[in-house]
């Protein structure tokens, strides 16, 4: 049966959980130290590390012989709970078992020792999703549950949970992860599944999963079954639905420069591909944005190929600083209003029309 890629390569030790270093490190300590807490909170974005850094967790403090923190993978204990169907760590959704009833069930039999393990491990995700009857009731077992009873508690949205809650566990804040380090972890996953790809299409899927590795590893899996397991840049633009970023230059400039002909030429080509232009929105609000950087910072900051770069350096030097920044917040509005605009077309359209029509108006 095949597995995605993101499944396949689940984190099953700590250094295998890439960008989390300030988590990992001293979740280690403690196992090191033999300093368990009852009761942990693992709060960010998704697609950062939190349920797999809470099963590799909830192993470890169960192993017989932990190394460095991490479980062996060889003993009788590790080797049980690696089951799908280990009875000693227990996964809930909450988005699903969100009610009072459920939790009062879990209360019922946290009193229950572990069967295999030293530690009965409770895994809820997505906590923020219970009621606030259901929080209520988990209160008292937070506060003091069972010498055998660990709770983790996994959510995307942390601040939708009650300071009574936040009071009686432990916070570890996942952060979004740089996009080097997920292109890093792709090019290793790509050598061991034997899939062949070009650095700059490894570069943009990173780039695509916008600190989320999950994404990126779920935008690789469509990429290798597009290009049959042989990368192309063209190939991860073609699967995302975005603009290469010689287009995006185009557009921008001709907005920038008064080309009103150009602009509508580019764009009318681009939006009868097919292209997302959601994304395409989202891209030129990131061009404008990169051009201040360049004005303003250099080069350093931003990351094109040499020949657009080259051609954006020169764009920024005879351009405005406040006609870039005006270019940047018009398009940085429409981008909530793409979601449910019924014309995504027209409002970008509009959009750099309004621009045109601002700097004749100024010239």
């Amino acid at each position: 049966m095949y597995l995605a890629l993101y499944r396949k390569y689940r984190p099953d030790t700590f250094d295998k959980i890439v960008g989390q270093e300030h988590v990992t490190r001293t979740l280690q300590n403690q196992i090191k130290n033999d300093q368990i807490g009852h009761a942990y909170l693992f709060c960010g974005s998704r697609g950062t590390g939190k349920t797999s850094a809470a099963k590799v967790f909830a192993r470890a403090i169960n192993c017989l012989n932990p190394q460095n923190g991490s479980p062996c993978g060889e003993c009788a204990v590790c080797k049980a709970l690696k089951e799908n169907n280990a009875i000693d760590i227990i996964e809930i959704d909450a988005a699903s078992n969100n009610g009072v009833e459920e939790i009062r069930d879990l209360r019922d039999k946290v009193k229950y020792p572990p069967t295999v393990a030293k530690y009965k491990v409770y895994i809820i995700d997505e906590v923020h999703m219970l009621t606030t009857s259901a929080f209520n009731a988990l209160l008292k077992t937070l506060e003091e549950p069972p010498s055998h009873a660990v709770f983790i508690l996994a959510t995307t949205e942390v601040h939708k949970l009650p300071a009574t809650i936040l009071s009686r566990v432990l916070r570890f804040d996942f952060k979004l992860i740089h996009t080097e380090v997920i292109a890093d972890l792709i090019s290793r996953i790509f050598k061991e599944s034997g899939i062949k790809a070009e650095q700059s299409a490894i570069n943009l899927i990173a780039k695509a999963g916008q600190g989320s590795v999950r994404d990126a590893l779920s935008i690789a899996d469509m990429c290798a079954s597009f290009a049959n397991n042989d990368i192309k840049y063209n190939d991860v633009v073609e699967v995302l639905g975005v603009s290469d970023s010689e287009t995006i230059y185009n557009l921008g400039s001709a907005i920038l420069e008064q080309r009103p002909k150009d602009f509508f030429a580019t764009f009318i080509t681009l939006a009868g591909a097919g292209k997302n232009l959601t994304v395409t929105a989202n891209d030129l609000t990131k061009f404008f944005r990169d051009l201040l950087v360049i004005k303003t910072c250099g080069e350093s900051y931003v990351e094109y190929s040499p020949e657009v770069l080259e051609k954006m350096k020169a764009l920024a030097g005879k351009t405005p600083q406040s006609t870039l920044n005006q270019a940047m917040q018009a398009f940085s509005k429409i981008e909530s209003e793409m979601k449910y605009s019924l014309n995504p077309q027209l409002l970008i359209e509009t959009t750099a029309l309004s621009l045109l029509d601002a700097e004749v108006k100024k010239n």
